[in-house]
């Protein structure tokens, strides 16, 4: 019962995170597509750089970059709380019924995993060679992120185990 419960209150941080994240953005909208803006133009990058042919000068497709980004964010926060609100309505299910309520938290797993890891590590950090700019590189805290959400599925992934009866048994008289 103690793994399943440390399985659902993890999830519930993450879906929190997730969230919390999604939220600033929003109400804070301009620090951070301040960022996007500068790792799209690639306009702190090396001076010179072979690279440039990929920077995104149109405020439209910074625009657009940032509302994916921030509705990712939003949808797997909700996945993630779905998956834990599912896990603790079945704490105390058979094995198979606990498995089952894991799916959201799966899919909002996945998804967290794509926007930090596939998206700031990958996309915003190689292709738009966020690594080169020292204002605006977010990969050291991509990488946390994404290695958080990982570590996160991985306990989840764990197999269920039926939940011994704990009840002592009885004795005859």
């Amino acid at each position: 019962m103690e793994l399943r419960l440390a399985k659902a209150m993890m999830t519930a941080a993450l879906a929190a995170f997730c969230l919390l994240v999604a939220y600033d953005n929003l109400v804070d909208y301009e620090t951070n597509y301040a960022f996007v803006r500068h790792v799209l133009s690639m306009d702190t990058t090396f001076p010179g750089n072979a690279l440039m042919h990929r920077a995104i000068i149109d405020e439209r497709g910074w625009r657009m970059a940032y509302a994916a980004i921030i509705a990712g964010e939003a949808v797997s926060g909700l996945f993630l709380a779905l998956g834990a609100v599912a896990m603790l309505a079945r704490l105390a299910a058979p094995a198979a019924r606990f498995e089952r309520a894991k799916r959201f938290v799966y899919l909002g797993g996945a998804l967290a995993f794509l926007v930090w890891f596939f998206g700031f590590m990958v996309v915003a950090g190689e292709y738009f060679a966020m690594w080169q700019s020292k204002d605006w590189n977010g990969q050291a805290a991509a990488f946390r992120f994404s290695m958080t959400v990982l570590g996160v599925l991985i306990l989840v992934a764990l197999p269920e185990r039926e939940i011994a009866d704990t009840e002592p048994p009885t004795q005859p008289r």
